[in-house]
């Protein structure tokens, strides 16, 4: 059009690279190659010695394995429905304190501690209008009894004043770690 020679391109379409495509790589496991072939299946006895699909984190022992009906969803919908102020602490705990692997809402007991190191053994509730002082220390009795520390903080020093608040959490740890 403007004087430029056009040249032909020539275009090759490769085959995927993902298993299961049209023109994709070999087949995942042998029972696609033949499914009549059911060597590759473990024997029940077998399947009892296995270890479970997703192993315990240092310390928290087997009581996750053995959650009540319906726990996993609520500590899901607790976590899906989080405060300000626990989304708040949540992003500042995983910059400034990865190396504690805190974990959110997850079942200790009967109850969903806001957020949970088991390798710490500390736990940091965010407390809003809804905790009542009655039901908060039953609550920390339990978890201390378990062997964690819990530190409780209001929404509103989260939200106003989240530095003292990670280097109250940052005190705790240095002094767990030591011990």
């Amino acid at each position: 059009m403007f004087g430029v020679p056009v040249r032909s391109v020539e275009v090759r379409v490769l085959p995927s690279p993902l298993v299961g495509e049209a023109g994709g790589g070999q087949a995942a496991s042998a029972a696609e190659k033949n499914p009549t072939d059911v060597s590759h299946v473990a024997s029940s006895a077998e399947a009892d010695d296995a270890p479970p699909p997703n192993p315990p984190h240092k310390r928290e022992g087997f009581k996750r394995l053995n959650l009540a009906p319906g726990t996993t969803a609520k500590a899901r919908r607790l976590r899906r429905d989080a405060t300000d102020a626990e989304r708040a602490l949540w992003a500042a705990l995983r910059q400034t304190h990865p190396h504690a692997h805190f974990r959110r809402q997850v079942p200790i007991g009967p109850y969903f501690p806001d957020f949970a190191s088991h390798t710490a053994r500390l736990i940091v509730e965010v407390d809003g209008g809804q905790h009542g002082d009655t039901r908060d220390a039953a609550r920390t009795r339990f978890l201390e009894s378990e062997g964690y520390h819990v530190l409780r903080f209001w929404n509103h020093d989260v939200l106003q004043n989240v530095d003292g608040v990670l280097s109250a959490i940052a005190n705790t740890l240095t002094v767990d770690t030591r011990a």
